[in-house]
């Protein structure tokens, strides 16, 4: 009888383990995406405020300012869908015991791989990857040498990078285990 008693309380306790399991993980993966789109927002934001820094002061590169930025957001957005994607499907494939800049590594590779699926993933992996094909804009090593004038010069960008410090000590301090 005690047999019996025992072998149905862990019947009745397991359906309710394997459920508080899976609400951890739920969580868990919610709680990684949550912080990775975190440092990508705050990525975007920064180079947004860098390519506006830049234009600012160099009016003349608006055109090329505005083509890297929309290579960055290709780039970060690619790399926002893996890690949603990854985290849900193969989490060996993010580290999450990295610093959350080094969780995804795409090689040139795995992105045109990417680039074959036919869903939203392939779509902007296939955007990310046109891009790296393509040739620089023509006014890139202008573009590189104003950020170069504009980063050795902090008083101009600590605005910019405060706030993206800021951000990145705030999603640091996200503890998703």
């Amino acid at each position: 009888m005690k047999y019996l008693a025992l072998t149905a309380a862990l019947f009745a306790l397991s359906p309710a383990s394997f459920a508080a399991d899976s609400t951890a993980e739920v969580k868990g993966t919610q709680c990684y995406a949550g912080k990775y789109d975190a440092y990508i927002d705050a990525s975007l934001n920064w180079y947004k405020d860098l390519t506006e820094l830049t234009t600012e002061q160099y009016p003349e590169l608006e055109e090329v300012s505005q083509w890297f930025l929309q290579g960055r957001i290709n780039h970060f957005e690619l790399n926002r869908a893996a890690v949603h994607y990854y985290l849900n499907k193969d989490t060996s494939k993010v580290a999450t015991e990295q610093p959350v800049e080094a969780w995804l590594k795409l090689e040139q590779s795995d992105i045109k791989e990417l680039a074959q699926r036919d869903d939203e993933l392939g779509k902007v992996a296939s955007t990310t990857f046109q891009d790296r094909q393509t040739k620089p804009h023509n006014q890139n090593y202008e573009l590189r040498s104003a950020f170069a004038d504009l980063l050795s010069h902090p008083k101009q960008i600590d605005k910019a990078l405060s706030r993206y410090n800021d951000s990145i000590a705030q999603l640091e301090a996200i503890d998703c285990n």
